[in-house]
């Protein structure tokens, strides 16, 4: 299939695109501080630049876009243009998110992972309902944890 815009016009819609302060990590950074937890943000200093990082807590919340890290969800399709292209980098996207994981679980770290499918879309989850969760897992000492709207 043919894109339906020019090349400098996809580019300048995929330049708009955000890595970080998304609209999900926004809700569930302002949501956490909101409930008392004082984090971090993109550290360096750990595999991946993790979203929010609790070292109180020792733990890690990663905020997903379902696109972006290819989650299994009806909010991910493979794009329909240039497919050879979004197969190589979304599934290098895949390889290195499991890569950060292992790399920060083995640096006895514990992860939460927010799916954008849990805050938008037909499946979303309430935005407190998800924040309480999130909640819940830091003050727990469950090792690994994800939330999605499946």
């Amino acid at each position: 299939m043919i894109d339906v815009v020019d090349s400098a016009t996809r580019s300048r819609m995929m330049s708009g695109i955000r890595g970080k302060d998304t609209k999900p990590e926004l809700l569930i950074r302002k949501g956490l501080h909101a409930r008392g937890f004082r984090y971090r943000l993109h550290e360096s200093r750990l595999a991946g630049k993790p979203d929010v990082v609790l070292s109180r807590y020792r733990a890690i919340v990663l905020i997903h876009g379902c696109f972006w890290h290819r989650h299994g969800c009806s909010m991910f399709r493979w794009p329909a243009s240039n497919g050879k292209f979004w197969r190589k980098k979304l599934n290098r996207n895949a390889v290195t998110d499991q890569k950060n994981v292992d790399a920060l679980l083995t640096d006895n770290w514990r992860i939460q992972i927010v799916w954008e499918c849990a805050l938008r879309g037909k499946n979303r989850l309430p935005a407190d309902s998800v924040i309480d969760q999130v909640s819940r897992w830091i003050k727990s000492k469950k090792q690994f944890s994800e939330i999605s709207g499946n």
